[in-house]
Parts: C-alpha cells; structure tokens; sequence
C-alpha cells in the first residue's frame, strides 16, 4: 500500500474516551487480530516499573519504539494491557484510509492522524498538548516508517523530540511537573522452523518468478538467487535489460536513475542526502501537486509514475548491507528479508507465525523546557536511538541461529549480503 494518498488530508483527532479502547482490551479482539493477521502468538514485557514510575510521577510520558512491523501499534496494546493505561498514538494519515474499517477502529484505539507529506498543525498541536496534560502516554516511532530490519535502527526524525520539548515548556510554565521519554524496544522472535518456513515462501516466490522450486539449494544462496530475477525484472523495465556487477552497485545504479531527473523536476537539484531522506523530500514536493484540482490530468499521470517510482526507490532502499551475513544470520533476520521479497513481489507478506513479541521498556529520559541549539546532533534524539541500538543488541542475541551450515560466500548481494553463488542459475 502506498503511503500517498490522493485525496485531500483530513485532520482525524483521536477518540478521548476510555469505553472503547476498555471494550477492545476486555474482549480480546487485539489477540485474535495479531494472530490471524500477522501471526504474533505471545508476548512479554519488561521492566514496565519503569514506564509506571513516571506514570505514578504523573509526567507527560513519550514512548518511542523502533519500527520494524506493521503489528507494532497493535502489539503495544499487550504492554497497555499489563499497564492498566491507554494510549495515544500518533499514526500516518494512509492507515486511516486503508479501510472503513481501520477508519473507524484507529481512533477508538487512541490513534490520531499525521500528515508526513506536508505541514500538518493539528496533529502536532494534539500531540503536544497530550503530552503537557500528561492525560496518556503517547506514542510515535521516530523511525517515521515501518521497516523488516528488526535489529537494525534506522535514521531518527526529530519530529518526536520537537513535540516533547514544546511540551516540557508548557508543563514548566504551568508548573505541572516534567515531560519524559522512554525509548522502547520491541524485539520479534520467531517460534517455528524457518527452514520449512522459507522452502514454502521461497517456492511461492520461485513460481512468481516463472522457475521451478529449488529446496536442494541451501538457503542463503536461494534467497541471492530470487533476489537476483526480482532486481533483473525491474532493471528491464527502467533501463530495457538487466545489468551486470554485483547487486548492491545495481541496485544503487537503479535508486539514481530513478531519483536524479525526479529531484531535479520537482525539487530542483539532486540531493546527497540519505535515500529515506531524498524519498521523503520528493514525496512532499509531489503530493500537492498530485492534489491540486487544478492540474491536467496528463500531468497527474506524471505525478503517478514519480510516485510509484519512488515507492520503488523506498523498497530498494529496504535491504541493510550485512544482514544475512553467514557469521551472523538468524532466523529472524532470514524471515524479515523473505517478508520483504513477498511485498516487492507479491504485494503483501504471508502469515509468518508463530511469532513471540518482546517489549523492552528503557529508562526516563528528562526533556529540557529549553530550546534545542540550532546546527550539530539532537541530544535527545542521540540518547533515544543509543538505548533503542543497545536494546535491540541484546535482544537481536535471543534469536536463533540458523541450524544447518551456508555455502561460503564470494560477493554481496544487493544490500542483503548475501552471495551470488547460485545466481543466474535456472
């Protein structure tokens, strides 16, 4: 699903009573969503007496968790759970118009809108209001996005910290008492056979790719290998033909040619940025060209491709060098990437499960009333992505190992690491 949405932003505030996330809890509806939908089975929380701590201090409390589920928001509900505490949360404006279903059950949930495309005063005006009433805990992921890299961090917004500061000055000149934030790390372990596991999801993947299934090859190499034709299908369709080198230039090679005569249209010059970051500024630009109502239709359909090509770009950007390194690979890790091959490929992932969740709550961090000084890194940011790197480090050591040994590798593959040993076979 595309974040764009092409219709105009509508501010959706969240539902403020305590009946409806009460009856969801009550009923169980949660539980049964996660394990039918995303195959999330059991959970477990630790050190909550710090989250209740500043619950009982009565501070304005941010939670800022990674991001690398679209489960999360909903596995948050288990820690609301053991809490006795409802949340707020603060969610993009696409998941609202997924459905009239979601529509209607994120708000009830505490789950208010955030336009990432533009300026959006309400919801920023919402949120720091929450936190200087200290009437929930509120919860945004400075990660911006969703991700398949559990045990990776990816670059923070400072969106989250703005909001906290705004509001830590609003406490101190009511005299109300402090803002907090506690980083929270959320950790996804993997209850099954990953071997059966990825032989059905790779044979499926191996079939979309008109191939016949492969179980003999071992695993590392046949996950190179369907990452290899899905790559060589998208080079054919943007350059006429697949390229040669190894996958990561290639890949790299294609994140360019689709980015550069976009930013230089529509942005003016080609940034050196991160790629999220280039994403990000490009989609901004787009969208309210994409919802002017003024606009030709032919110039909508440009605005279309721009961006469905840079939906692309997001996707290719989505595979971290090292990650199914041989020395280091785990299931988990193995089970992230094959998810993600599904989604480029197939549109959506299948049922992964059984997954066990953990949630690992970090110590208060004290948000100063005073403003930021301009130029250099964020403190707060910097101590946010510092513990959720050193939670998720001893979190990423309870995963398994993978049980049966991997050929020895030569070449990267993409930005998977992975080797190119049976690449190109048939």
């Amino acid at each position: 699903m595309s974040v764009v949405v092409e219709k105009p932003y509508r501010f959706v505030p969240p539902h403020r009573g305590n009946l409806w996330p009460s009856l969801i809890q009550r009923t169980r509806l949660v539980d049964r969503y996660l394990r039918k939908k995303d195959g999330v089975v059991s959970h477990e929380c630790r050190h909550l007496e710090r989250l209740g701590a500043s619950l009982r201090a009565g501070h304005g409390i941010l939670l800022t968790p990674n991001h690398c589920r679209y489960a999360d928001p909903l596995v948050l509900g288990w820690l609301s759970r053991e809490l006795d505490q409802h949340l707020y949360a603060m969610a993009s404006w696409h998941l609202f118009n997924a459905s009239r279903f979601d529509m209607f059950s994120l708000p009830k949930m505490g789950a208010f809108s955030i336009w990432r495309e533009g300026v959006d005063r309400q919801s920023i005006e919402t949120a720091i209001q929450i936190l200087a009433d200290a009437e929930r805990p509120l919860l945004i992921f400075p990660e911006g996005t969703t991700n398949r890299t559990n045990d990776i961090v990816r670059p923070l917004l400072d969106g989250p910290t703005f909001v906290a500061r705004a509001a830590a000055r609003r406490r101190a000149k009511a005299g109300s008492g402090q803002v907090v934030i506690h980083p929270l790390g959320i950790k996804y372990l993997f209850r099954g056979d990953i071997e059966v596991w990825a032989d059905g999801a790779l044979a499926e993947l191996e079939r979309h790719l008109s191939w016949h299934p492969r179980p003999e090859l071992p695993l590392l190499p046949r996950i190179a290998r369907v990452a290899e034709g899905l790559l060589a299908l998208k080079e054919v369709e943007h350059f006429g033909h697949s390229q040669s080198g190894s996958l990561e230039s290639r890949r790299d090679a294609l994140v360019e040619f689709l980015m550069h005569p976009i930013e230089r249209r529509y942005v003016g010059e080609v940034h050196r940025a991160d790629v999220l970051t280039r994403v990000r500024t490009v989609r901004s630009k787009l969208v309210p060209l994409l919802l002017d109502p003024a606009a030709p239709e032919e110039q909508r359909q440009q605005i279309r491709r721009a961006v469905a090509d840079v939906d692309l770009v997001q996707q290719l950007d989505s595979y971290p060098s090292g990650y199914l390194d041989p020395s280091t690979v785990t299931d988990t890790r193995v089970l992230e990437t094959i998810e993600r091959l599904q989604e480029d490929a197939l549109g959506k992932s299948r049922w992964p499960g059984p997954l066990h969740a953990v949630m690992e709550v970090g110590t208060a961090i004290e948000v100063p009333a005073e403003r930021t000084t301009r130029g250099g890194s964020d403190p707060l940011l910097d101590q946010i992505g510092e513990q959720l790197r050193e939670m998720l480090g001893r979190l990423a050591a309870e995963a398994n190992p993978l049980r049966r040994p991997v050929v020895p590798a030569t070449a990267m593959v993409s930005r998977l690491s992975l080797r190119e040993s049976c690449a190109g076979k048939p």
